[in-house]
């Protein structure tokens, strides 16, 4: 492959002509803005109109009588409605959307709505969603209780191999809820066409599955309805769920005969949120003597907002994962997803493992200390092997992570310098592992869960056509590249069409760091396909006209299905994986114990990518997953006070800026997946998983405290310093 290619879309981007959502405009087209409800749990008594219609550029309304169908991402998930019906479960949640010539008139009209509550007892904590006598959330639910999904898997005998290991610890953590701050806020624009198709340009990460929902939310055939994704300023999952901006912009655009665009301001993304899980955790987790893995005992519990989003999903996800990245054989867990009366949770890069992470690298880091082990050792000894069965069937194929260990072991200087720092200094390690896309679709089929159609033209162009989602993480660059690399042209001949569900072959979607691996296995089949048309020993345009002359255009199909991998058991659809990638950190930080203000000052990441397809892009993820985790360690929290979120803006949320981010030194590690596309694995989530466990046993290393609470806020940091200082005197 060559680097010296720049991204495909780079141009696009750093010039400004990429174009988004809200750059489109429309003949007669008109916005739409929502008035959102005061209250955490209310019912709606009455909705008046009236002034609001009377405002001149009204040119329309919606409630949600009008549109009573519910939706949500996946199956067993569908509890929510495109605008609230007979009550409000959250402050923020969408009541009613109004329909004017411009903004400043819609919003005009919203505040001239007259709505009616009758408030309602609030769930606004895990305790309170727990208690016998909790008010319900879904009340119209078969089951009587606020608790979304429970989960308890058990391997081995975990008492047993506890009882009989040389130390456990034993410790309860918390990790904080965040938001994704995407620089792109959500926005959508929906049209009629003449033919009466309906047209959805959506900011979204996954158009196959909001396709799926409009058609069933609106009563359409599949065919009568076109999604199509233009270019997305991020998402990180926050853009995984179908929500009231695409489905609103439909249905008026239905309703009115006008195009209608819904364009969120930046306060309205932190209610509609569907970011980070705040959890709740508990773990036991024992060493023997010699060092080796004995057990873990773990539950947590999630709080989960009003709605179901991927809740199910996370429920286990806070748990199946806690058998890699090393070897345990005796494996227990409870966890939970609950909902509460704050803003739906959804899933955020490294979705649902990295809480655990946490807990598990802190707790084994203060394990290997009581034995006076070296703790990068320690994790090395456990790493799982290749071709490695957990205990719970997730089946492992290489894995890079004992390289992972000894490159941060030896870039960091880890050997010579930990515990040598000096006052206030100090260096901390983490692992972790991640999945490359998830085995089990969210539809229950046999279909294949990606495809790709390449068309190779006379001119000497190709043409890939993918349902995929870019999202700026570059995977059009990615698939464009393994198709020249495979077809045996430059690149630079390679167009992509991507994320438009009239036009391309249908893929699932940017989730679970699926794409790079599902992907690119189809845009392989169909590159070979092709390729077989092409006479052999001539040259590359002569060959495809020659093609062309005897047999008609030159296409290639391609599709792929995840191999059926793993031992199977009751509730085993989340977790196992195509393969797995594996993540070792070091990071250096330095504390002021008088004020509490910890500064990370560089962060060494070694990422096992079987594969670099393009190194830069790769690199380039590697330091964004770092970033974020930094964010979640020492600042991030989506905090709420009476159910309403304390800092709902960018001026409030706190988020690393250049002078916070530390210098990050990415390490790509290749072990050659075979499964994967040209040997690659996900570089996109699984870097962030060992960011805040790394920070934290760093700071022990700078001020012998362990934090058990993220983030390290400089309050929390000089509580535990004088805390400990109080229990040396």
């Amino acid at each position: 492959m060559n680097d010296d290619q720049p991204r495909i879309d780079g141009l696009a981007r750093i010039t400004g002509r990429a174009v988004y959502v809200d750059d489109l405009v429309r003949p007669r087209m008109v916005v739409a803005k929502f008035v959102r409800s005061p209250h955490p749990h209310a019912t709606i008594v009455s909705i008046d109109l009236t002034a609001a219609l009377a405002v001149p550029g009204v040119v329309g309304s919606m409630v949600g009588d009008e549109l009573p169908v519910k939706f949500g991402p996946i199956p067993v998930g569908r509890d929510e409605t495109a605008l609230a019906v007979g009550k409000v479960r959250y402050v923020g949640e969408p009541v009613v959307a109004i329909a004017a010539v411009d903004e400043e008139t819609a919003h005009r009209a919203c505040r001239l709505v007259n709505i009616v509550y009758e408030p309602l007892p609030a769930v606004l904590t895990l305790d309170d969603a727990l208690a016998e006598d909790a008010p319900l959330i879904h009340a119209e639910k078969r089951k009587a209780t606020n608790v979304l999904r429970r989960v308890h898997q058990s391997h081995g005998d975990v008492d047993k191999a506890l009882a009989g290991a040389a130390v456990v610890i034993e410790r309860a953590f918390s990790y904080p809820g965040s938001t994704h701050v995407p620089l792109e806020p959500h926005a959508a624009l929906a049209e009629v066409e003449p033919d009466g198709r309906l047209v959805v340009y959506a900011s979204t990460q996954n158009p196959h599955y909001l396709h799926k929902d409009l058609a069933v939310v609106l009563g359409l055939p599949e065919h009568r309805v076109r999604v199509v994704k233009p270019a997305v300023g991020a998402g990180y999952g926050g853009k995984c769920d179908p929500t009231s901006v695409e489905i609103c912009s439909a249905f008026l655009a239905r309703k009115l005969g006008r195009p209608v665009k819904i364009a969120l301001e930046r306060e309205e993304v932190f209610y509609q949120h569907r970011g980070r899980h705040p959890a709740v955790m508990w773990i036991r987790l024992g060493l023997n003597a010699d060092g080796s893995l004995a057990g873990i005992d773990f539950k947590a519990k999630a709080a989960g907002g009003a709605y179901a989003s991927y809740g199910v999903v996370t429920a286990y996800y806070l748990g199946v994962f806690l058998t890699l990245p090393y070897r345990v054989d005796h494996v227990r867990f409870e966890t939970l997803r609950a909902y509460t009366n704050e803003p739906p949770c959804g899933p955020k890069r490294g979705h649902g493992a990295i809480q655990p992470r946490l807990a598990v690298e802190c707790a084994l880091d203060e394990a290997a200390a009581a034995l006076g082990l070296d703790p990068a050792a320690v994790r090395r000894q456990n790493a799982v092997p290749d071709g490695h069965v957990t205990a719970n069937g997730l089946v492992v194929g290489t894995c890079g992570l004992v390289r992972c260990l000894d490159a941060v072991v030896l870039a960091s200087g880890w050997n010579e310098r930990r515990g040598k720092l000096g006052p206030n200094r100090g260096l901390g390690i983490a692992a972790s592992s991640y999945m490359c896309g998830a085995l089990h679709p969210v539809y229950d089929d046999a279909m294949p869960q990606s495809a790709a159609v390449v068309k190779l033209d006379r001119s000497g162009e190709v043409v890939l056509f993918v349902g995929t989602s870019d999202v700026g993480q570059g995977s059009s660059d990615v698939l464009a590249r393994i198709c020249a690399e495979r077809l045996g042209v430059d690149v630079g001949l390679v167009r992509v069409v991507e994320g438009d569900t009239s036009l391309c072959p249908v893929d699932l979607g940017s989730y679970s760091s699926r794409v790079t691996f599902f992907a690119g296995n189809a845009v392989i089949a169909a590159a070979d396909a092709a390729k077989k048309r092409l006479p052999e020993g001539v040259p590359w345009l002569a060959a495809i006209q020659q093609a062309e002359e005897s047999g008609g255009t030159v296409v290639g199909v391609g599709s792929y299905s995840p191999p059926k991998v793993g031992s199977r058991f009751k509730r085993q659809s989340v977790g196992p994986s195509p393969a797995y990638s594996f993540t070792a950190q070091v990071a250096e930080v330095e504390v002021d114990p008088e004020t509490g203000i910890t500064r990370v000052v560089k962060v060494w990441c070694a990422h096992d990518v079987g594969h670099a397809l393009n190194r830069g892009s790769c690199e380039g993820q590697i330091e964004g997953c770092v970033y974020m985790g930094v964010g979640e360690a020492l600042y991030e929290e989506q905090a709420y006070r009476a159910g309403v979120v304390k800092a709902p803006s960018l001026l409030e949320y706190r988020v690393p800026t250049v002078h916070e981010t530390p210098e990050i030194v990415p390490i790509l590690i290749e072990t050659f997946e075979p499964a994967g596309p040209l040997g690659a694995k996900e570089v996109g989530e699984g870097p962030q998983l060992p960011t805040v466990p790394a920070i934290a046993n760093a700071l022990y290393d700078a001020i012998g405290v362990r934090l058990y609470d993220a983030p390290f806020t400089p309050d929390r940091v000089r509580k535990a310093v004088l805390a400990a200082s109080k229990g040396a005197r």
